[in-house]
């Protein structure tokens, strides 16, 4: 999934704790691999979907301004029009130490303009990766289990 660099960083370090999107995602994804928008252009780290919501943008704002990480009317201009909007919130989060580039890592010519779904044997390579690198920053870091779903 992709995210303005800003969004990327709150939500790897904790400070954003839902992320807001137009529709939802499929309802078997487990985790979220984050690639970060120019400048960084790369995968910088994942995080589990604890649960999706899907409201309207005044309730969904009502229910999760406190996690946001966004400026109201940031919000506002995103959810502009809409009747619906989706909170997916966060759940635990693996950084990558270094970044991991589209081609390189993942063989994909060009960044998805929303999401894009992996293969299951790259979306597993993918967050036992970050897993590793995470836990050999810090043994306290959550143990992820990949679900092959």
């Amino acid at each position: 999934m992709s995210f303005h660099p800003e969004y990327a960083q709150r939500i790897l370090d904790g400070t954003k704790r839902v992320e807001f999107r137009k529709r939802r995602i499929a309802d078997d994804v487990t985790h979220v691999v984050v690639y970060a928008t120019a400048p960084v252009s790369a995968v910088v780290g994942a995080f589990e979907v604890r649960d999706q919501h899907s409201l309207s943008p005044h309730k969904l704002w009502l229910r999760f301004e406190e996690v946001a990480g966004i400026g109201i009317k940031d919000y506002a201009n995103y959810f502009s029009g809409r009747e619906t909007g989706v909170g997916i919130e966060v759940g635990d989060t693996w950084r990558a130490h270094t970044p991991m580039y589209l081609r390189e890592s993942f063989g994909i010519a060009r960044p998805p303009q929303s999401f894009q779904y992996l293969a299951d044997d790259t979306a597993v390579l993918t967050l036992k990766s970050l897993n590793k690198q995470q836990n050999s920053q810090a043994n306290d870091g959550p143990e992820l289990q990949v679900d092959r779903r």
